[in-house]
């Protein structure tokens, strides 16, 4: 039996002393959003993170919020990444899980707005031509200034997560940053 399971591990191409198996290099990663509708009662949010360790699954974003009048009901967005079956792994042991209502994989589904918001603090010389690259580069992203000093600007953006993550890198050659990330929320499009 032992010699059964190691010839399987050694054909499925795992690293030796890794408890996870490689990715056949012509299986291709895909990103997933999925929402998540999950009855609101403790510890829910735990059993759906303990799902993601306990089999290795990636987690890139999270999001959670109550989004039913009377705080039944919250919305948990996530953003994973794996090849096709793992991702229908995901899907179908989320499934199974007690306190979840419905799973909706926006990524196969259909046309869906996602969005995440940053808050990025910049800090600069004071009186410096830095700053004024540091507003006008903010001006082109749509960044609002929620806070400033004389030596650091806050910035609050909503975007996706590309434009996030290029208004972000911008600041840093401006400055030193300090970031931080709401994670993505998203919602289908139409009916």
């Amino acid at each position: 039996m032992a010699k059964k399971v190691a010839s399987q591990i050694k054909s499925s191409k795992s690293q030796p002393g890794s408890a996870y198996f490689m990715v056949d290099s012509d299986q291709r990663i895909e990103q997933h959003t999925m929402a998540v509708m999950v009855i609101n009662e403790p510890g829910v949010l735990a059993r759906v993170i303990g799902l993601f360790s306990g089999r290795g699954y990636n987690i890139e974003s999270l999001t959670v919020a109550s989004v039913t009048h009377d705080d039944s009901m919250s919305l948990i967005t996530i953003v994973t990444s794996g090849t096709p079956m793992v991702i229908e792994q995901i899907r179908n042991q989320l499934e199974r899980l007690v306190p979840v209502d419905s799973i909706k994989d926006l990524t196969q589904e259909g046309p869906y707005v996602e969005r995440e918001l940053a808050m990025v603090k910049v800090v600069t010389k004071a009186k410096s031509p830095e700053r004024a690259e540091v507003l006008r580069c903010a001006d082109i992203f749509g960044a609002k200034v929620v806070d400033t000093t004389t030596r650091s600007f806050v910035f609050a953006m909503t975007g996706n997560t590309d434009k996030v993550e290029s208004f972000i890198d911008l600041m840093r050659e401006l400055g030193r940053t300090e970031v931080a990330r709401s994670g993505v929320v998203a919602i289908g499009r139409g009916t």
